[in-house]
């Protein structure tokens, strides 16, 4: 799906930001890797809540797109998928956003005693960085920072 948004924004025939799609995911896939990869057993049951509602995200990008598909093709949307577009998303965002947001902040323990995806001093390009702090940062600037997208 993202190749198909990123070859619509580089042909000019959306202006559709396709940004968000690979972030969501790299949030999504980091997040339950790091706690699959921690050995920590009971993997799915600390993630299957914040899945679940991550599903929620699936569904309204199912209809976001729907509603622009046809829109593109028809010329016009028909009303009933215009209110389901703009009523879902007023339950599914909100649900999306907290699911993305709590299984970083499950991950956090499991980020913090791996220490996966970080880089110490001293090396060759003589830069630092850690994933856990990196991790707390992003989740506090990313619920205020999803109204500017």
């Amino acid at each position: 799906m993202f190749l198909a948004l990123l070859l619509t924004k580089l042909l000019g025939t959306s202006g559709h930001d396709p940004a968000p799609v690979p972030a969501g995911s790299q949030v999504l896939f980091l997040a339950v890797k790091t706690l699959k990869d921690s050995g920590h057993e009971h993997v799915y049951n600390a993630v299957e809540k914040p899945l679940q509602l991550a599903q929620t995200a699936a569904v309204l990008e199912i209809i976001r797109y729907s509603f622009f598909g046809v829109k593109e093709v028809l010329g016009f949307a028909p009303s009933w998928l215009m209110w389901l577009r703009y009523s879902t998303f007023l339950l599914l965002y909100p649900t999306g956003i907290s699911s993305e947001v709590g299984l970083v902040y499950f991950a956090l323990p499991y980020i913090k005693g791996s220490e996966k995806y970080c880089l110490r001093m001293p090396n060759k390009w003589n830069f630092s960085f850690d994933n856990f702090y990196a991790a707390i940062l992003v989740l506090g600037i990313y619920i205020p920072g999803k109204n500017l997208a």
